[in-house]
Formats: structure tokens, sequence, C-alpha cells
């Protein structure tokens, strides 16, 4: 046995959460005025994001439905369409903003945009603390080396990707005349959802382990949606989109070759 799950889900996301709010300490190292490095560290994020739904939670999913009374895929499938969906559904529920507009999406609202900021990237952060919480516990559940590497190769890979997310939330917040001790506190709090949402699901996984494939496909379907609705647009709304293009290819690459080189 290697660890309890809880204790690894707790390590693992404490260290994602670190990361968020070290993106954060952004607003202490550079001025108040916007640049391209917002977009080269979105369009890599959505890379890392998007290798971690594939060799982290979709693959995992079909390889642990292989002796199911149904076909391997059905639950990947079915998962990952009902992740996107249910962000989607969220989105159209809730009042919220990006951090690259100011343009207020879902039910009209009196909330001030920090407010709405803050609500949008804490709302994304839901599926990325499931999705550790999910692997972790797979490794602690069944003492496997593998899945372990496999757990903290995600984990790394959602550390890299939280840097710049921290980032895109306290960097406007700065730009927009907040001090930057404040920018950096709702920078680093909008991480708090992974450990939160990662050990609730740590402690309800072994309640919940047959539906184990279809809830990483979930996460998977999830993590996609905010790539797709999130990052890629905030990615190219610069002149500098073809490096950002490049910089989502780029991790991509680190986060496949994380999971392929650990798992």
């Amino acid at each position: 046995m290697l660890s309890s799950p809880i204790l690894l889900t707790g390590l693992g996301t404490a260290f994602t959460f670190a990361m968020t709010a070290l993106g954060a300490c952004a607003v202490f190292l550079i001025g108040r005025k916007k640049s391209g490095i917002q977009g080269l560290a979105m369009g890599f994020a959505g890379g890392v994001m998007t290798a971690a739904s594939c060799w982290s939670l979709l693959i995992p999913s079909m390889e642990m439905s292989r002796n199911a009374p149904w076909p391997y895929w059905l639950p990947a499938a079915v998962g990952f369409s009902c992740g996107a969906l249910f962000l989607f559904a969220l989105d159209r529920i809730l009042p919220h903003t990006h951090p690259s507009t100011d343009v207020t999406e879902g039910p009209k609202t009196a909330l001030p945009k920090v407010s709405l900021l803050f609500l949008a990237v804490t709302l994304h952060n839901i599926p990325e603390g499931m999705s550790a919480g999910l692997s972790f516990s797979m490794a602690g559940l069944s003492g496997d080396t593998s899945a372990l590497a496999s757990a903290v190769a995600l984990a790394i890979g959602l550390g890299i990707q939280n840097v710049p997310e921290g980032a895109a939330v306290a960097l406007p917040l700065l730009m927009d005349g907040r001090t930057r001790l404040y920018a950096f506190g709702l920078g680093a709090l909008s991480g708090l959802p992974e450990p939160v949402f990662g050990l609730l699901a740590a402690f309800s996984v072994t309640l919940i382990a047959p539906l184990m494939p279809w809830l990483l496909a979930f996460t998977a379907g999830a993590m996609m949606y905010v790539v797709a609705e999130e990052l890629v647009p905030a990615a190219h709304l610069n002149e500098h989109s073809d490096t950002a293009t490049l910089s989502f290819a780029g991790g991509f690459l680190l986060m496949m070759v994380l999971d392929v080189a650990l798992g």
C-alpha cells in the first residue's frame, strides 16, 4: 500500500494550489501594462490540459472498462459528453466574466467585475481538483506505483497550467487598479477548489469506484470545455497568435512526455 488516498490527494492538490499562488505572484514582478505574456501562458495551459485529458483521464477510463459488459469506449464517450454539458449548463446558470473580456455572461447581475472574474476561474478549477482526487485515490487504493506515477504526472501538469491561471486572475485585477496584495490574494484563492473538490472525490472514491471510468471521462470533458471556452480564445486575443499556438503545442508536448515517461 503506497499511502492513504486522502493523504496522497491532499499532498497532490496542495501542490497544484501552491502553483496557482505562484502564478498570482506575477503581480509583484511586472508592471500594470498588458503584454503578450498572458496569451502565451493561456496557450501553454490549454495544451497541458488537453494532453492531461487524453493521457491521464480518457485513456485510463477506457482501460478500466476493458472487461465491462458494454463497449470499452462507452464510459469515455458518455462521461466526456456529460462533463462538457455540465460546464456548459453552469456557464448559462451562473453570471460570470472571463479574464480576457469585460462582457458578462449568464444571467444579469449587479456583481462587480472582480467577483464575476473570480467566480469564472474558481468554477473552472473544480474539474481539475476532481481529476487529481480521482487519480491519487486510484493510486492509493490499488498500491500500484505506475498509477501513482500517472497521478503525479497529472498533478505536475495541472500545477504547470495553474501558474498562468493564477496570473490570469491576478493580472487583470492589477491592471484595473487593485492593489498588488489584493490581486495576489484573489488569484491565489481561485485555486482553492482544487484541494476542496479533490479531497471530496477522495473521501467518496470507495463509494463511487464502479463509476470511476465514467467520472474520469466526466472530468476530461469538463476540462476540455474550459480549454475551448476560456484558454484558447484568451491565447489568441493579441497579435502574437502564432506564438500562442506554438505555446499550446509546447504545453501539450510537455504534458504528454511527463505522463508517458512517469506513467
